[in-house]
């Protein structure tokens, strides 16, 4: 309305034009001067545009995932008191959203007649300290150049994505491959203690995957034909990374989404904050684990 009036007020005047329009020529004025001299604006103004600030950049440092409730608590991990009711607010003034999940995709390609170990893990996702409980599974990814492969394999205590591989054919290697990055950034217990669960895709079933989990002392567990819900965390991790990185552009080819990959994984150990162990990234859940684990053997 004041940009209205700003483009004919030299025509027909400001009062006659607050006249027709509903508002005092006292508002109109009174705007004008809090524009030409910011100092004049309200408390609340000025604390909004401070905080707009903070929202704004939590947001773009989230990859412009967040929506308000993760942006609010953020800000209050960042010693921001502030209303979640207000970061709704301002979200909404400033046209921030966060990303909407999309629909899951069936990548499983499975053989009946192959051989399966037993499932382990019946739909419990759940462990109580890191390296008891793996889940792997990958998704496709459109290019310029045709589809390539993600493969992830997640630690389900504080779903730290512990192994992941981005290649151009979904061969048992591709897989084989995330899984040697887990192996190798965890060094695991080779007594069987860690269970690693997937669904029935011929890439987790193979020999030679079958192989290398019994030699590096991991126990396997595999789910049933056909059912996300039996690998439903992992499906979860890939239904996040699709939402949170992939849908958002094209991309050119593989090597554009291994860069892309690498930094959605390390923004989401580190920094993501993830509701179901608290609203904490799963490296601050782990490093709490170990921590409490030190405090416990000093105490006795």
């Amino acid at each position: 309305m004041k940009a209205f009036i700003d483009d004919h007020r030299v025509v027909y005047g400001v009062e006659p034009i607050c006249k027709v329009l509903p508002i005092a020529p006292s508002t109109y004025y009174l705007h004008a001067a809090r524009q030409a001299n910011p100092e004049l604006r309200s408390t609340r103004a000025k604390q909004d545009e401070a905080l707009s600030q903070q929202i704004r950049r939590v947001w773009e440092e989230s990859f412009q995932n967040y929506g308000a409730r993760k942006v609010w608590i953020q800000l209050q991990r960042e010693g921001l008191a502030v209303a979640r009711c207000t970061v709704e607010r301002l979200m909404r003034s400033l046209g921030l959203k966060g990303v909407m999940r999309g629909k899951t995709i069936k990548t499983t390609i499975s053989d009946a007649n192959a051989a399966c170990p037993l499932d382990r893990v019946n739909r419990q996702f759940s462990a109580e300290r890191p390296n008891a409980l793996w889940v792997a599974d990958f998704t496709y990814v459109k290019t310029w150049q045709g589809f390539v492969y993600v493969a992830f394999v997640i630690d389900v205590f504080a779903r730290y994505i512990v192994g992941w591989k981005v290649s151009s054919s979904a061969h048992t290697d591709f897989v084989l491959d995330a899984l040697e990055q887990a192996l190798h950034d965890r060094q695991p217990a080779r007594d069987g203690s860690l269970i690693h669960h997937s669904d029935r895709g011929v890439q987790y079933v193979s020999i030679r995957y079958s192989e290398r989990l019994a030699e590096a002392g991991v126990e396997a567990s595999v789910g049933s034909v056909g059912d996300s819900y039996d690998n439903a965390l992992a499906e979860t991790i890939n239904g996040l990374y699709k939402a949170e990185r992939i849908h958002k552009q094209s991309w050119k080819n593989r090597e554009a989404v291994e860069l892309a990959t690498l930094t959605w994984v390390d923004w989401f150990n580190h920094r993501r904050l993830l509701g179901p162990i608290g609203n904490i990234p799963p490296a601050e859940a782990e490093a709490r684990y170990y921590q409490q684990l030190t405090e416990s053997a000093k105490a006795a």
